[in-house]
């Protein structure tokens, strides 16, 4: 008897990163794999890139000639097209709008289906709010395509509800939530280089940025007793944090970790005994935003302290997780602080609250949301 051999059908993703820190595309990836796709993931390489650990679809990292600026963007569009003008695919992931046009033109041209996965509201960024022209441009883009798009996924009900005012389109929502965690072995405070005898804080993330209250978190720490705060990630503000903290004299108090892998990662917040998430109300993306470092936390038994925006709000009081900040004073910030430090009772129970929000916020419970976007294509 012969075998009949059936191809798989073939995914490709596209994202700007490195692949290596988004867990939302890894997971997306890997929930299209378990739906019998051949799933290709598309970015980029950097100088500083991490290696990508082993996963069960295929990566490539594209090198390009331009870091930043307009020629970036239009070196990595038209590559990207170039890629997906040549290889086979069944479904296009296109992740925010600056993988978009190239998606979207082969998705015309090959009449491939495309997804779209909006991570934030892009043209709301504040990197955005000062350069009127390049906002123009990729809002022109958005106005062209998002109206023709079928099937468009996102982060959270605000940004949902934003899109659907804007262009009547009904959105699906799919929350930023980590797999229950089951990492063995994990390394001691010893072994991290944390301290052993004081309160650690952490505030980590990709995107440690202006207007996100990284710069208050680090002037705060000269008011905070008996902690250390972590700052672990990437972000255009981190130079200016590292002179803040050697004109303030806070190389005690004040720690940088670079970039970790997220399972590395997991390790360090596992210690945590506070996570500090202080994005602004300055701009459309922030106010509405729904930051992965809010799972984290969750997720490594973290409580929080936040600023009072409308989703994380939400969450950490509907749970009772951790507290919200009333402003971004670093002496208001630094009361706060040292007020849950004082009190361990809450702390306790907070920690107690954050088993139950990690049963309920979990991927196993939201990937259900994407299988049924992903059902028709399979």
């Amino acid at each position: 008897m012969v075998s009949i051999q059936y191809e798989l059908r073939k995914a490709i993703i596209s994202v700007i990163n490195d692949l290596v820190t988004d867990q939302r595309v890894n997971r997306t990836a890997s929930t299209l794999v378990e739906m019998g796709f051949d799933v290709l993931m598309v970015g980029r390489k950097l100088k500083n890139s991490l290696p990508i650990s082993e996963r069960s679809y295929e990566s490539k990292r594209m090198i390009l000639l331009f870091k930043k600026g307009p020629l970036f963007y239009a070196e990595y569009n038209f590559r990207l097209f170039l890629l997906l003008l040549f290889r086979k695919s069944n479904l296009l992931v296109s992740n925010d709008l600056d993988t978009l046009l190239p998606n979207y033109l082969i998705h015309k041209i090959k009449k491939t289906p495309l997804v779209y996965d909006s991570h934030e509201y892009f043209t709301g960024v504040p990197e955005l709010e000062k350069r009127k022209i390049v906002k123009k441009i990729w809002l022109s883009i958005e106005k062209r395509i998002f109206p023709k798009l079928k099937v468009i996924i996102t982060v959270n009900n605000s940004i949902a509800e934003l899109y659907n005012k804007e262009y009547n389109k009904q959105l699906i929502v799919v929350r930023n939530i980590p797999k229950t965690k089951k990492i063995e072995n994990i390394k001691t405070k010893n072994e991290l280089g944390l301290t052993e005898d004081r309160n650690i804080i952490i505030l980590q993330g990709a995107g440690i940025n202006i207007d996100r209250g990284s710069e208050e978190a680090v002037m705060a720490m000269e008011y905070v007793n008996n902690a250390v705060l972590y700052i672990i990630g990437g972000g255009d503000v981190l130079p200016t944090l590292k002179v803040m903290v050697d004109k303030s004299n806070l190389i005690e108090k004040v720690k940088f970790i670079p970039k970790q892998t997220p399972e590395m990662l997991y390790n360090y917040t596992y210690h945590a005994d506070l996570g500090l998430t202080f994005d602004k109300d300055t701009n459309i993306n922030y106010r509405y935003s729904l930051p992965n470092k809010l799972f984290d936390y969750i997720h490594s038994g973290t409580p929080i302290l936040a600023s009072k925006l409308i989703e994380i709000q939400k969450i950490i009081e509907y749970y009772n997780i951790g507290e919200t900040i009333d402003n971004h004073s670093p002496i208001h910030i630094s009361e706060k602080i040292n007020e849950i430090f004082n009190n361990r009772d809450k702390l306790e129970l907070w920690k107690k609250n954050l088993i139950i929000a990690q049963q309920e916020l979990c991927w196993e419970k939201e990937k259900n949301v994407l299988l049924k976007a992903y059902e028709p294509y399979i």
